[in-house]
């Protein structure tokens, strides 16, 4: 665990002295969690090194390119080229496997909510990208979700200062809430895909 400490608190160190880029191309590695990252590009923002909206800026280019990466994987390689080679990006066959059982129930719309749902957040974009879903419909819905994820954590990372270490705990009372209304949304969505598939077979 120690050995691991020093690695995440090697990494960070380089994504100080990058500043921006540095939050980005630590949301595009991802080699450690995308919250960390934010809410220590947060404690640069409390102590002076980048400012807010320069720091939403490339985190929501670095989480929109991280996910197109994985996308393309999913488009190109299909999902035994993931399931070899995923666990270097923190995405294992459990995750895939969540990813394509909520992508064939709920369709392409679940791109945006299913970010901001555990399991699901990081592996949704694979089925994505296998089952071929148009780039820019996929984008468009990512960068969607990605912006106030992105502003979430900068914010309490912002909040927490050199306390940023602390962002699970002070992040839980706003990610449950965050996780029921994506949750919410997802059912009212599938409602209405049912609804319309109902309708549509009873007019023919």
């Amino acid at each position: 665990m120690h050995f691991i400490s020093d690695i995440i608190s090697q990494l960070l160190h380089w994504v100080q002295s990058l500043g921006y880029f540095g939050i980005m191309l630590g949301l595009m590695i991802e080699v450690i969690p995308s919250e960390i990252v934010l809410a220590y590009g947060g404690f640069l923002v409390s102590s002076g090194h980048i400012n807010f909206w320069g720091a939403m800026l490339f985190a929501t280019i670095g989480g929109v390119f991280a996910q197109l990466f994985i996308y393309w994987i999913g488009r190109y390689g299909g999902r035994p080229v993931l399931e070899k080679y995923g666990k270097y990006i923190l995405i294992h066959k459990k995750h895939i496997d969540y990813a394509e059982m909520w992508f064939n129930k709920y369709g392409t719309g679940v791109i945006f909510t299913a970010r901001f749902i555990p399991f699901v957040r990081h592996a949704i974009s694979i089925p994505a990208g296998i089952s071929k879903m148009n780039v820019w419909r996929f984008t468009i819905l990512t960068t969607l979700a990605v912006i106030p994820w992105s502003a979430l954590f900068l914010y309490l990372g912002y909040v927490l200062g050199d306390q940023w270490e602390h962002i699970n705990e002070k992040a839980a009372p706003y990610v449950t809430p965050i996780l029921l209304v994506a949750l919410a949304l997802l059912i009212v969505y599938f409602v209405i895909k049912m609804v319309k598939a109902r309708s549509g077979k009873g007019t023919k």
